[in-house]
């Protein structure tokens, strides 16, 4: 790789050990990194087709990060960009993440007020919700479940937010849910395609 770069592209030594050597480890760790992320996306959603796939790529990619750095132990600058590189392919990947929204979610809302008007409201939406009324601690409350796409929690959350301010509500991920002729919340048609296509649509 140094005689490509100093003999083919007329590049001093100097500047490939500290400017094109520590680039080179710094986009390799950050690839790597985001894939990792997007890969355990993957294995928790289910994505049996897609994990191994990113698995390769972003194993080779480390594999190029440390075997440059092995080769280097005498240059900082290699350090500093296996470190930056880390950092930055952590905040690519959680970005990425967010603008995914992969899989489903479930919705568990709690309300002490009345919730006929949420519920009136839920039903004339796509979205399908159970509705059952429990004790809390001081008085009766009103609980509501709700299975749904996570690309469309916001527009869920701003609703209850809507006619339920003062609403309690957590958000858990959903690796399967069952439901007649769907067996799984993920579609395996999809493949890496939709998933590119889904990012460049958000």
């Amino acid at each position: 790789m140094e005689s490509f770069f100093i003999e083919n592209l007329g590049i001093s030594k100097s500047v490939y050990s500290y400017v094109v050597l520590p680039l080179i480890i710094y986009l390799s760790r950050l690839t790597d990194v985001s894939l990792n992320t997007l890969r355990q996306i993957f294995v928790i959603s289910g994505r049996r087709k897609q994990a191994p796939i990113i698995g390769i790529f972003e194993s080779l990619l480390w594999l190029i990060a440390v075997s440059t750095i092995m080769q280097n132990l005498n240059n900082p600058t290699c350090y500093l960009a296996y470190a930056a590189g880390f950092a930055s392919g952590i905040y690519i990947g959680m970005t990425i993440e967010e603008k995914l929204a992969l899989g489903k979610v479930m919705v568990r809302v709690i309300t002490r007020r009345e919730a006929t008007d949420l519920i009136e409201y839920l039903r004339t939406t796509k979205f399908g919700f159970t509705y059952v009324e429990g004790e809390g601690k001081r008085e009766n409350v009103k609980l509501i479940f709700s299975v749904i796409q996570r690309q469309d929690l916001p527009e869920l959350i701003n609703i209850i937010n809507q006619f339920n301010p003062n609403a309690f509500y957590t958000v858990e991920t959903v690796r399967y849910a069952s439901q007649p002729g769907y067996y799984s919340m993920i579609d395996e048609k999809g493949g890496l395609f939709s998933f590119f296509s889904n990012l460049k649509r958000r």
